[in-house]
């Protein structure tokens, strides 16, 4: 995330070149996001919680919040050995964190392959430990999975878009077993709703958005 007046001058310069600063796979004219974005959802009421990393939280909370089913979202961090790690702390690279969002939704009116298809739609998953200028294991792409089923369909899924060859590149998305969540301190939850005028969110945040809008404008509350 960007701290100070030059890396924002840049990311300007970077978003004229590279119009809504977005990874350029249409993801949603593969035969594998058809079939994720059309899941049935499930009959049981009750929520289930999706644990999802795709870079800066800010990002991938925004768009999951947008989203019918999902009842909430929460940033925070997961997968590393710190407990109760600070944003300073996670931001070192030392701690073994990920920047994540628990996703608590509906699955009688979402499906966990609909969120696997958003997860894979908001970010670049080829990306080895970075999204863009974000750089370092705290923002690799990852799902935890709280469960068997999750684990099945999020690695059947992954193979799947490797076989389809959907990215120029390999999908790199770490699937490992959820064990901890730690929420982010208060100004990081809903971040770009109430700080949409700030320059990461007008000129990073924003593009993103618009175009998880046209692909899920069918999904959106």
């Amino acid at each position: 995330m960007y701290k100070n007046t030059f890396f924002y001058l840049m990311l300007v310069l970077q978003c004229m070149v590279l119009p809504a600063c977005a990874q350029h796979t249409d993801i949603s004219k593969s035969k594998t996001f058809h079939k994720m974005n059309n899941a049935t959802a499930s009959t049981t009421a009750h929520y289930d919680t999706a644990t999802f990393g795709a870079g800066c939280y800010w990002c991938t909370e925004a768009q999951f919040q947008l989203l019918k089913g999902v009842l909430k979202v929460e940033s925070g961090f997961s997968g590393g050995q710190a407990p109760n790690p600070s944003y300073k702390e996670v931001c070192t690279g030392t701690t073994g964190h990920a920047e994540v969002c628990n996703i608590y939704y509906d699955p009688t009116k979402i499906s966990f392959d609909e969120l696997l298809a958003a997860f894979w739609t908001c970010h670049d998953p080829t990306q080895l430990n970075k999204q863009g200028n974000d750089v370092g294991t705290q923002y690799r792409s990852v799902v935890f999975y709280h469960n068997e089923e999750q684990r099945q369909k999020a690695t059947t899924y992954k193979q799947k878009l490797n076989e389809e060859k959907v990215f120029n590149d390999p999908v790199v998305t770490e699937i490992s077993p959820f064990k901890a969540f730690y929420k982010a301190e208060d100004y990081h939850q809903n971040y770009f709703n109430e700080n949409g005028s700030q320059p990461y969110c007008s000129y990073v945040i924003k593009p993103k958005v618009d175009k998880f809008k046209k692909v899920f404008n069918n999904k959106l509350k």
